[in-house]
């Protein structure tokens, strides 16, 4: 498998442990853990994660004084704005409504990456933008929203759409570092920053966690959110960036709401409709458009 083949297999991945997060945190967020501080929580495990990678000759290097202030930015947006956004949003709204919302971020990716790095938009790429969001706008209107918590959803998606936008923002100024540092070192001192910038946020929820009532489904999901949809995601995350563009990373958005969608029908016993037939292919078209590179014609001497 090539290189490319792996970073689409990275985002493909992605996808399915993200779509699955939406329901996990809110199972337990907020009733069992306010969003600031299952933030700290998610921040400082995964922080230390990354730098017990740093014992390792392989995962060690030197950061240039020139690159740290893209470092700085990169926790603003990457850790910072991001989670703090997104933690809060998905507390007061309901996970449907969340990954709407989220399906803004390959349109602000697109936009972002012509402005800041000139990624040119092509007209298949606009094609491939309308068609995944139509899809997944399909998708996620036509399904029936059996219950759920939303205490404010006004309020929730727009602090959801300021996490799509932080994190799209966080895609494409991150792509430079990516040609230099190793993933895992980029994610370190990322995280290290974000950890400073969440703390005066997240320090006081924290410590009111009740752990003491936990019980071992709550357990899992804290672990989920932490090692798998945190320290795992941004490793696969920062390898994609390094081989693909930021529009086709953030365009693997399009694929969340699918896959929430065959969770449900695996383990809630949700049918398999038409609709969601459609939107499938939709999404997956969108991806695919979005993605296409035309090989290079060879020249003829």
């Amino acid at each position: 498998m090539n290189k490319r083949s792996q970073a689409h297999l990275a985002l493909f991945s992605t996808s399915i442990i993200y779509a699955a997060t939406f329901t996990i945190a809110k199972s337990i967020m907020p009733s069992l853990i306010a969003p600031y501080g299952f933030i700290f929580v998610r921040v400082v495990i995964a922080g230390l994660l990354f730098w017990l990678l740093a014992c390792l000759p392989a995962y060690r290097q030197p950061i240039a004084k020139k690159d740290w202030p893209r470092f700085l930015l990169c926790g603003v947006f990457g850790v910072a704005i991001n989670q703090l956004s997104f933690f809060k949003g998905l507390s007061y709204t309901t996970p449907i409504h969340a990954s709407l919302m989220m399906l803004t971020t390959p349109i602000c990716v697109t936009i972002i990456a012509a402005f800041l790095i000139r990624e040119k938009i092509t007209q298949l790429k606009v094609i491939g933008l309308l068609c995944g969001v139509s899809g997944a706008l399909l998708l996620i209107m036509m399904a029936e929203q059996k219950g759920g918590i939303a205490t404010n959803i006004m309020l929730g998606d727009a602090l959801v759409f300021l996490n799509a936008v932080s994190y799209a923002y966080y895609l494409v100024i991150v792509k430079p570092l990516m040609v230099t540092y190793k993933p895992a070192v980029v994610n370190r001192y990322v995280f290290t920053i974000g950890f400073f910038l969440i703390l005066p946020f997240g320090f006081n929820e924290f410590t009111q966690i009740p752990w003491e009532t936990f019980q071992t489904s709550d357990w899992l999901a804290v672990g989920y959110v932490v090692l798998i949809a945190t320290f795992l995601t941004y490793q696969l995350s920062v390898f994609a960036l390094n081989i693909l563009s930021a529009s086709t990373v953030g365009a693997y958005i399009y694929l969340q709401p699918i896959f929430a969608a065959l969770i449900a029908i695996v383990f809630f016993g949700e049918t398999l409709t038409v609709t969601k037939v459609v939107s499938a292919i939709l999404i997956f078209s969108g991806v695919y458009m979005v993605s296409y590179k035309p090989k290079a014609k060879l020249k003829h001497s």
